[in-house]
């Protein structure tokens, strides 16, 4: 009978490609969604083939929880709310997708003697880095709500791998781009393109900093760190080795989608941000998840074209009647 790994938010864009490989190297697979993000689709080619069990159930139910975690070796934690500009609006949804539902988890886990965990944590606990890249020793300050939850659950994790004996690894994500991707800038640029390919509104002043990894290099990571990770609670940055501005993020998009003369409108606050709790740059240092082996394949640019090449067709093919 083959081990049990559960993938929380496994419909999703990453756990989704979590989910793949782990079947590919031979676990059974648990996935638990609440699909307001994730999609069945992201699923597609293991439904109904018996290799894929999927809860529609949410963490922020302990019930769900206790329920999910049952005879499972290992749990990746991939559930949350995504979208960080929702911190400016809502922030109580990340509370509660974020810590309340890795609150919920942990109890769960520790009730049913899990021992062990992998995290989707984010850059954004950094928040405004003084100087990039950044390495796992830096100051958490996040300067979003969103960054903020992920910090917390961060050490939620902690305390219960100090006092309960669970084996954690906590992967501080940069931009992960890729197919199934729908949310971010990547997204939200080819969206805006389709609908107008002569005019694109860039939230900021363009010049916003980041490092982007393509999902397979991020997944090839998150398994060497899991199985690599000698310690009771790890934390590895995950990214690219350089880092892009957004206006090179745009040049990369309208390059793949044949446009030329894209007038760009620009809509800056603060200090050329796109908003509230948004960072002007942030890129990480990766030396201490590469000294266990792994190194991304593509840079940013690469990551990005290819990025968009997916999710391109994957929209041109969903509209097709």
């Amino acid at each position: 009978m083959r081990a049990i790994a559960l993938v929380t938010g496994g419909a999703g864009f990453i756990g989704s490609h979590l989910v793949d490989r782990l079947l590919l190297e031979g676990w059974g697979v648990r996935v638990l969604d609440n699909f307001t993000s994730g999609s069945l689709e992201n699923l597609r080619g293991h439904i109904g083939d018996g290799s894929v069990e999927v809860l529609n159930m949410d963490l922020k139910d302990p019930k769900a929880a206790l329920s999910a975690v049952e005879g499972v070796e290992v749990v990746f934690h991939y559930a949350a709310n995504p979208e960080v500009r929702v911190s400016a609006t809502n922030p109580d949804i990340h509370f509660n997708e974020n810590v309340v539902a890795t609150f919920n988890l942990l109890e769960a886990m520790r009730r049913a003697r899990v021992r062990q965990l992998i995290f989707a944590s984010s850059s954004s606990v950094y928040g405004e880095p003084a100087e990039i890249p950044i390495d796992e020793a830096a100051p958490i300050k996040p300067i979003s709500v969103y960054g903020a939850s992920k910090a917390a659950c961060e050490n939620l994790i902690h305390a219960y791998s100090h006092l309960y004996g669970l084996k954690a690894v906590v992967l501080r994500y940069a931009n992960v781009v890729g197919p199934r991707l729908r949310h971010g800038v990547v997204y939200d640029f080819i969206i805006k393109l389709l609908r107008d390919p002569n005019l694109l509104e860039i939230l900021g002043d363009g010049g916003q900093m980041r490092s982007y990894i393509y999902v397979t290099d991020a997944i090839e990571a998150t398994m060497i760190a899991w199985k690599k990770s000698a310690g009771t609670f790890e934390v590895y940055n995950v990214g690219g080795e350089d880092w892009v501005s957004v206006n090179d993020v745009t040049d990369v998009i309208t390059e793949v989608m044949g446009l030329r003369g894209v007038r760009r409108v620009y809509k800056p606050i603060l200090h050329g941000v796109g908003w509230p709790g948004d960072v002007k740059r942030i890129a990480l240092s990766i030396d201490r998840i590469k000294a266990l082996g792994w190194k991304p394949r593509m840079r940013s640019r690469e990551a990005l074209r290819e990025a968009a090449k997916s999710i391109l067709s994957e929209i041109r093919e969903s509209a097709k009647p």
